[in-house]
């Protein structure tokens, strides 16, 4: 069983991180080689006693993710001429589109540098699929765990229940906000049937296209599907989620400094929103609404590009070593 150790140490790593704080990328990066390292364990294991079933397998695991890759890109570029048709020409609504023709963009380059031997094509090929390759991985570890993070729901006593602003759309609560407003009034009722008495925060400044807070209107949008008035803080100044955070914060704990919290948003954007509440200081985690499914592959790369710009630094600094590394091969 030695060959299973690998997986149980970042597995052991996975649980100790969990359990310390479920709000840190880098458990993102003990799933995906807890998983990994399982299925290499799996396959030496199976090649230990049948050689030539270890071998069938491998085939088979390289054959599906070569078909996963052109389904996936064929997914990407169908999913993102969907968003242009329902939700308009935007660099955001686009991103599913681009990863698309980019993965189809990438296989091309594969294809034509193997058919015609060029060593300038082969070179730029090899640093792209280094630089895609050091990304996407980035990208695996980022979705499997905000996929995990999403399945967690918080238990016990909650004191707030925050709902995150975005935007208003001719000063009226739109469907994606509504849908917070009516995930964040379940889990207030889910506490007030348990016994508790929590209090909701509707967290939004004013746009300058809104002819008020983001955060009085959700708050009348609450009001009106029956929670009393007196239940209900208001944050309107912040800006950006990371102001809603802090924001709110501040007032959540002037009312009870040893408070514990839920926080609102989309399912997409949870994650994220759980890195910058911890970044914060905010003493609770984070749950998702639903999304249209149309909306969701495009809103959650830009919400991995938002975690990538993050840490810039040392993600540019890895893909400039790894493109570096990759055009040394055309030297060689």
């Amino acid at each position: 069983m030695i060959v299973f150790v690998p997986a149980g140490i970042f597995l052991l790593a996975l649980v100790v991180g969990m359990l310390r704080d479920r709000r840190r990328l880098r458990n993102g990066f003990y799933l995906v080689f807890a998983l990994f390292f399982t299925l290499v364990g799996v396959m030496l294991k199976t090649g230990q006693t049948h050689p030539r079933l270890a071998v069938a397998f491998a085939g088979v695991l390289l054959v599906l993710a070569l078909l996963s890759a052109l389904v996936l890109a064929w997914f990407l570029v169908r999913n993102g001429l969907t968003m242009l048709r329902k939700e308009g020409r935007s660099l955001g609504n686009l991103l599913s589109l681009l990863a698309g023709l980019g993965m189809i963009g990438l296989g091309a380059m594969l294809v034509a540098s193997l058919a015609t031997g060029s060593r300038a094509l082969s070179t730029v090929t090899v640093v792209a699929v280094l630089v895609v390759g050091y990304v996407s991985f980035l990208f695996t570890c980022f979705l499997l765990y905000a996929l995990l993070y999403g399945w967690f729901k918080p238990r016990g006593r909650i004191d707030f229940v925050v709902v995150l602003g975005a935007g208003l759309i001719r000063n009226q609560v739109p469907p994606l906000l509504a849908g917070r407003l009516d995930k964040g009034l379940k889990v207030y009722e889910s506490q007030l049937a348990a016994g508790g008495s929590p209090m909701l925060v509707t967290s939004g400044g004013q746009g300058p296209d809104e002819d008020r807070p983001e955060g009085q209107a959700m708050a009348e949008y609450l009001i009106a599907a029956g929670v009393p008035g007196d239940r209900i803080i208001q944050e309107t100044q912040s800006r950006t989620t990371e102001e809603n955070l802090a924001f709110s914060g501040a007032l959540m704990r002037d009312v009870d400094p040893g408070y514990r919290c839920v926080v609102v948003t989309n399912n997409y954007h949870a994650f994220r929103a759980a890195l910058m509440a911890r970044k914060t200081g905010i003493n609770g985690q984070v749950v998702g609404s639903r999304t249209a499914r149309y909306f969701w592959p495009s809103a959650i790369i830009r919400e991995f590009a938002a975690v990538f710009m993050q840490h810039k630094v040392i993600n540019f600094g890895m893909c400039a070593l790894l493109a570096f590394t990759g055009a040394l091969t055309g030297l060689v």
